[in-house]
């Protein structure tokens, strides 16, 4: 199995790639803890559940993910007819771009509605917001449901989480889409500082730092779509705040597009 010796830093360039970033790290982090069988897995499953029912309250998600594809579609139209276009491979693409559009432009309403009134639910959001103030004397339906046999918290899990399931591969698609759409460059960052100035007229998405792991620092992005900053910081030691490397660090650079 080869091990991965580099650390990877993103920063999103608009706030729909934002949003989606957050919601790849909360699907990760609920697939995980919904597959453990211990009430603290099931707890911290639930709470991740309910950042991303909070998400989805705030966003129209279905309309920013179709829109966000059929962006990514007309972009690969353009280039179909472009020489060294492996064009089997484009039309796999958009292929599987349809089907996933096709899926959200079947579902009616905001996804996830009905989970998102759920007096249970709604509950275990009001007493969230109080440190431990989900104990079984505070929601005795929730300690009931927790202390059910493993089979049967599974398949509520699975249930309230499936209405989120295409939105969930829509955005893998997009993020993975993007993050490869573009080689790593290699660079050097001067005394820990680099700047980077982006092309106005090209729609970049994100912008990825790979730095090795043998390097006792992390990057630190900050701008917008048109000019980013990264800064590789000593991290901070006791009362120590962390501060700019004055080393020349060496990383990898992708300004991700589509």
């Amino acid at each position: 199995m080869s091990v991965n010796n580099t650390t990877t830093f993103e920063f999103p360039l608009n706030e729909r790639i934002r949003v989606f970033i957050r919601l790849e790290q909360l699907f990760q982090q609920f697939i995980h803890f919904s597959t453990g069988d211990s009430i603290a897995d099931k707890r911290a499953a639930i709470s991740v559940l309910l950042d991303i029912m909070s998400i989805f309250r705030r966003n129209d998600l279905k309309s920013e993910v179709l829109k966000e594809l059929d962006r990514q579609a007309t972009v690969l139209n353009k280039i179909a007819n472009s020489d060294g276009v492996d064009k089997e491979k484009l039309h796999e693409i958009l292929d599987q771009l349809a089907q996933i559009s096709k899926k959200l432009y079947a579902v009616k309403g905001r996804i996830g509605v009905n989970i998102m009134e759920s007096d249970l639910f709604q509950s275990i959001t009001q007493r969230s917001s109080i440190p431990g103030g989900t104990c079984s004397f505070d929601l005795p339906e929730y300690h009931y449901w927790l202390e059910q046999d493993e089979a049967i918290r599974a398949k509520d899990l699975q249930h309230w989480s499936s209405p989120f399931i295409d939105i969930h591969t829509a955005i893998d698609f997009i993020l993975n889409f993007i993050r490869n759409s573009r080689a790593a460059k290699h660079e050097i960052a001067s005394a820990g500082f680099f700047q980077i100035t982006l092309d106005k007229t090209q729609p970049f998405q994100l912008i990825k730092v790979n730095l090795d792991k043998s390097l006792s620092c992390f990057a630190e992005i900050s701008g917008g779509k048109h000019r980013c900053t990264i800064r590789f910081m000593e991290p901070s030691v006791g009362d120590i705040r962390p501060k700019q490397s004055t080393e020349d660090i060496p990383f990898t650079l992708t300004c991700c597009l589509f």
